[in-house]
């Protein structure tokens, strides 16, 4: 037995699932989960000392690759100073310095601890601004596990098969309002009917928790104009793609200007954090200066803040995302190549270092379209690719992310590897 299957066995006594995240399991794709004792650059080492090329990422905060020394020599340094002081700190204040001036439609900003938080926040902020209840979604995207959110939802919620939480009150639901993603009729639809009652319109701007789907052009600036008539927020949730799609996010990218933003990932460079910010007559709202509570023991964490402010300051040097984004596309690229030459049907595709893959003909604009894909085609890719040496994520129904740490070498290496993963997965 591996030392992987063996301290999953023993996890599994003590974890449900044996793991501390659903998708992690492996249910979807098959076998027995690795678990990883070091990690540098692109590649990850498990408990058996096999090394894998790595394009999760931690599912997304890690764009300067695992243990960049700049990240490294700053959470040294802050936890040298001691790691959580339940105080204020000047990392707080360096780091929302460097979101409100990349991200312009946060004026201010609260850190949290992880996407979720700020989710729940950022709708309790509209409820209050606008004194309303309903929110409206996207079928398949994935806004943390909040009761609220968890109506067909993405990630894995999708992976496995779960269209909905038992434990969510049916009264909660109802407040949620689900429409496909793309579909800018359905939207118009449901503010004609309810839009009185509209919150808040929550999107990711590009799905990444049901597989990579890009919006088509001009559906964000339909929701912007819906809401702006209809007396609704808009909220977007780039816990995924905030300075990962672009330097300013997929707002800049997309020229859409949301009323509110949640950020995750890639601002605490790897630590567990999140945030929400807007216009600032919005975030007034929020205590101490306002009448919307939220709170937490260890949100603007120092240790945090330095390693997303390190993240952050590297990822404005001279060319950073132009180099990200031509090695995405060359992979992105060299898996259509592979799948034609093996007759496999796919749809494929990125936006900056965001990327994914679908085995069908396409086209995917939504989460019921992605659902068509061949998810079993998925996971024997998947598992060709681990043995070798390539570790995709463990779903069909998530994004992949290249991170400044993968070379050109490590480009080819993969996409030589997918080819022949593919070959040995295709069906006969």
């Amino acid at each position: 037995m591996s030392r992987s299957a063996e301290l999953f066995d023993r996890a599994k006594q003590l974890m449900p699932g044996g793991v501390s995240s659903p998708v992690r399991a492996f249910r979807a794709v098959g076998g027995t989960p690795f678990f990883v004792t070091r990690a540098a650059g692109c590649r990850l080492t498990d408990a058996d000392g096999k090394s894998y090329v790595d394009y999760v990422c931690s599912w997304g905060p890690l764009i300067l690759g695992h243990a960049h020394p700049a990240v490294l020599e700053a959470v040294r340094g802050a936890a040298e100073r001691g790691w959580s002081y339940g105080a204020p700190c000047e990392g707080e204040v360096r780091l929302a310095e460097v979101v409100c001036r990349r991200m312009p439609s946060i004026e201010m900003v609260r850190f949290v601890s992880s996407g979720t938080e700020a989710t729940m926040a950022a709708v309790r902020v509209a409820r209050a601004a606008t004194r309303r209840d309903l929110v409206l979604k996207f079928e398949g995207c994935y806004h943390g596990h909040a009761d609220g959110f968890l109506v067909r939802a993405g990630s894995g919620v999708a992976t496995l098969g779960l269209p909905d939480s038992p434990g969510v009150p049916r009264a909660l639901a109802e407040l949620t309002v689900t429409v496909p993603f793309n579909d800018a009729a359905a939207v118009e639809d449901v503010f004609r009917r309810r839009g009185a009652e509209i919150a808040a319109v929550i999107v990711e701007p590009y799905v990444g928790n049901a597989g990579f789907i890009a919006p088509e052009p001009g559906f964000h600036a339909t929701l912007r104009s819906l809401c702006d008539a209809g007396g609704a927020l808009l909220i977007f949730d780039e816990v995924m793609t905030g300075f990962r799609v672009a330097p300013g996010g997929a707002q800049a990218r997309l020229g859409v200007r949301p009323d509110l933003t949640t950020l995750g990932k890639i601002i605490g460079g790897g630590m567990p954090v999140g945030a929400y910010g807007g216009r600032a007559e919005l975030m007034r709202l929020v205590a101490p200066e306002g009448p919307v509570y939220q709170a937490g023991t260890l949100a603007g964490n120092p240790v945090a803040m330095a390693a997303g402010l390190a993240t952050l300051l590297e990822t404005e040097r001279p060319g950073f995302y132009e180099a990200l984004e031509r090695r995405t596309a060359r992979l992105v690229a060299g898996i259509g190549d592979a799948a034609r030459r093996h007759g496999v049907p796919v749809t494929a595709g990125h936006a900056g270092s965001m990327w994914g893959a679908f085995f069908t003909g396409g086209p995917v604009r939504n989460f019921a379209e992605a659902k068509r894909a061949d998810a079993g085609l998925f996971a024997r890719w998947h598992r060709a690719a681990l043995e070798r040496g390539v570790y995709l994520a463990p779903s069909a129904f998530e994004a992949g992310f290249v991170s400044s740490a993968h070379t050109d070498a490590d480009i080819d290496f993969t996409i030589a590897q997918l080819d022949a993963a593919l070959a040995a997965a295709r069906p006969r």
